[in-house]
């Protein structure tokens, strides 16, 4: 029998230590560190007929790039995002927030894909994932269901059933019994996932986990985890709002610009086609504190409508707040109009809120904040065919912004008559209807509005 061995490892970023020691040397986290057991007998990782092959070197003109088969989801949204579809033998990890959809994703997946699939799930029984594919309204006829956690017995019923594509719900939830320490732990995440893409890459199947997350939003568990896959996926949310963002962070067989966009609804998660049209609100008339931004999230154009209250301050300390816009930016932007514009905001609250419960990073978005700002304060509502896209800087010039031939093309797709962007954008040689008025400074977009 082999001895037992411990060790102490880092919760944060997985660094093993000899013995406790306050400070991680890897992370320089403090009081991160946690004793383990590392194993209590050799460890077996899966087993195929490819293990006792030698990998010869291959001169880089000799590989063939266009055999890399791809396999399509069915969901436009899900391709897109992966960069075309499945790549055989790829491992992906997909994360996010507690109720956000993350399952509910990957049973779609696995419902609709006409290909043997094996979801197994270490958080739900069969008949709690039964209810919600009835709920669902796919056909389950190629999905098989596995509640189990045990990395070798989940091995076991692969090599009966040799599936097409392997789920697994959740990876921190999974142990071995190589490993003493419990489910979770650093030491048997690292073993299971290298146990899982060792089998992906031997038998070319496909392979996706499920990552919980820690309250800071990164991935629970060894950062080592994210490097071992070849996809890390994010879906992104508010569990009060009906829209979620799938955005890839990380991509070795696409690029990680492209987004996708659900709305969850009592069937599931439904893609979410022209994102524009649904996140720009319907109003019986012209509303002051509306203006419409042209941004994009990753290299997906999208018009979101932003809404602004400006109001006397009544409790003393005037009020700023934000939702999906960055709070500090938006103290800038103020600090901005009261300086270069002569606004008097400083007695002001001002409220800010991105329509649909999305967070928007996009530097172009500051002209429609400062839009809609002032029409809130002057209480006059802007046209509804016009739409914003760019940069605010400190001495109140309008800066340029990337991809502005995208956004106009947008805006135009949409119907919208007239864009406001910098006077030193550069439009090219752009075939449009739009008319595009250039500004330059803060004044000359008050003097266009109003």
């Amino acid at each position: 029998m082999a001895k037992v061995k411990k060790a102490f490892f880092c919760q944060h970023c997985g660094t093993q230590h000899t013995q406790w020691q306050g400070q991680c040397k890897g992370c320089k986290e403090w009081n991160t560190l946690v004793e383990e057991l590392i194993s209590k007998e050799p460890s077996k990782e899966w087993e195929s007929t490819s293990t006792n092959q030698t990998a010869l070197p291959v001169r880089m003109d000799a590989i063939d790039v266009s055999a890399v088969p791809r396999t399509s989801t069915g969901d436009d949204e899900l391709d897109r995002v992966l960069g075309g579809g499945l790549v055989a033998g790829a491992v992906i990890l997909l994360g996010g927030e507690p109720g956000i959809g993350k399952s509910t994703l990957l049973l779609q997946l696995a419902l609709q894909l006409n290909k043997k699939v094996l979801y197994v799930s270490g958080e739900e029984s069969q008949q709690q994932i039964k209810l919600r594919a009835t709920r669902m309204g796919l056909a389950e006829d190629r999905c098989y269901v596995l509640s189990e956690t045990e990395t070798q017995r989940i091995f076991l019923q692969v090599q009966k059933l040799a599936p097409q594509l392997l789920i697994i719900d959740s990876i921190q939830t999974l142990h071995s019994s190589h490993i003493d320490s419990g489910a979770g732990s650093v030491s048997q995440i690292r073993t299971t996932a290298a146990e899982l893409i060792h089998y992906a890459k031997s038998s070319n199947v496909p392979v996706i986990l499920v990552g919980h997350i820690t309250k800071d939003g990164a991935i629970a568990g060894p950062k080592i985890l994210e490097h071992m896959v070849d996809t890390v996926l994010q879906f992104e949310g508010d569990r009060n709002h009906i829209y979620r963002i799938l955005r890839a962070q990380k991509n070795r067989f696409g690029a990680t610009s492209e987004i996708g966009i659900y709305e969850m609804i009592t069937q599931g998660l439904r893609p979410v086609v022209n994102p524009s049209e649904v996140l720009i609100s319907e109003k019986d008339g012209p509303l002051s504190g509306h203006a419409i931004a042209a941004t994009i999230e990753g290299i997906r154009p999208l018009l979101i409508e932003v809404q602004a209250l400006v109001s006397t301050a009544v409790y003393g300390t005037p009020q700023r707040s934000s939702t999906g816009f960055n709070s500090k930016r938006l103290n800038m932007l103020l600090a901005v109009l009261e300086k270069r514009a002569g606004f008097a905001l400083g007695t002001k609250d001002v409220f800010i809120n991105i329509t649909g419960g999305l967070r928007i990073e996009d530097p172009a978005l500051d002209l429609a904040v400062i839009a809609a700002i002032l029409s809130s304060y002057h209480d006059i509502p802007i046209a509804q065919n016009i739409c914003f896209a760019a940069e605010i800087g400190l001495s109140g010039e309008i800066r340029p912004i990337a991809k502005v031939e995208q956004r106009i093309q947008e805006a135009e797709k949409l119907g919208f008559e007239s864009i406001a962007i910098s006077k030193y954008s550069k439009t090219g040689a752009l075939q449009n209807h739009l008319h595009i008025q250039q500004l330059s400074k803060v004044e000359s977009l008050v003097d266009f509005l109003f």
